[in-house]
């Protein structure tokens, strides 16, 4: 299912987090969305997960306004992780992953077989279907992420909002959760501040900045140095990954400016 942003603007106090910002995302596509804290990625996506109705403009699911559908008949189209996402409850986290189902319910009917066995199906894939008896708030922050997640993917949306998914999450389980979203053919829109994870993982990206999406595009277009300078202010050296050509951002601590390394003479 495709998404689309249309002239999407957000006015807080008069305040523009999000200025006139246009967005298609074609069905099966991942697109990341990257710039500096406070550009409006997140404030954006509320907008898409209904958690906060724009100022202006349209958000687009298959053609449809997101906010003249039935919650109900959103909640089965689009499912969301996000920053604030969390567990106020002591719920075990096989509980949890279920509330996946909660837009296909009605009352306190049970879940079906085949609905358990989603369930178990989608914390094998999150690696934590050992943790299933186990409650939610003993867990270390990186397994509470992977069951959060594991709970929007049994919601089995058409399309997924991803707010830096990879919080908390150690190097192994942050490849195994984006090669899972390469692979899962979902419709994907995705924050993330790691560059690199961006690169490897979407299609393509958009730059945001003071609410406004100043680029668009494949990740090497987009991914320069000109730009990462302009937007972050940081100075980088860009260099192609030796197996899938997409960019990789290399940086110093030191604050100069780096100039691209002199090969030595053999």
């Amino acid at each position: 299912m495709d998404l689309g942003l249309d002239d999407l603007t957000v006015t807080i106090d008069g305040r523009d987090l999000v200025d006139r910002l246009s967005l298609s995302v074609s069905s099966g596509e991942i697109v990341g969305l990257v710039g500096p804290n406070g550009s409006g990625k997140s404030t954006a996506l509320r907008c898409v997960y209904r958690a906060l109705k724009p100022s202006a403009g349209i958000v687009r699911i298959g053609g449809d306004d997101i906010w003249r559908l039935p919650l109900r008949d959103s909640a089965q189209r689009v499912a969301a992780l996000t920053q604030e996402g969390g567990a106020d409850f002591d719920f075990t986290v096989e509980e949890v992953v279920a509330l996946g189902r909660t837009p296909y319910k009605r009352g306190n009917d049970p879940l079906t077989d085949s609905e358990r066995e989603l369930c178990a199906r989608a914390m094998n894939q999150m690696d934590v279907l050992d943790l299933a008896h186990r409650g939610i708030m003993d867990l270390s922050g990186g397994e509470k992420q992977r069951v959060l997640i594991a709970r929007a993917l049994v919601q089995e949306p058409s399309i997924l909002i991803l707010d830096e998914p990879t919080n908390h999450l150690d190097l192994r389980h942050q490849i195994q959760l984006l090669g899972h979203l390469r692979r899962c053919g979902l419709t994907v829109v995705i924050v993330l501040h790691d560059l690199n994870l961006a690169a490897a993982t979407c299609n393509r990206i958009g730059v945001l900045s003071k609410g406004h999406l100043v680029a668009s595009g494949a990740p090497r277009e987009v991914l320069t140095r000109e730009l990462i300078a302009e937007v972050f202010g940081v100075s980088v050296f860009i260099v192609s990954h030796p197996i899938t050509g997409n960019p990789q951002i290399l940086f110093t601590l030191t604050g100069d400016d780096m100039q691209p390394p002199v090969a030595s003479n053999p």
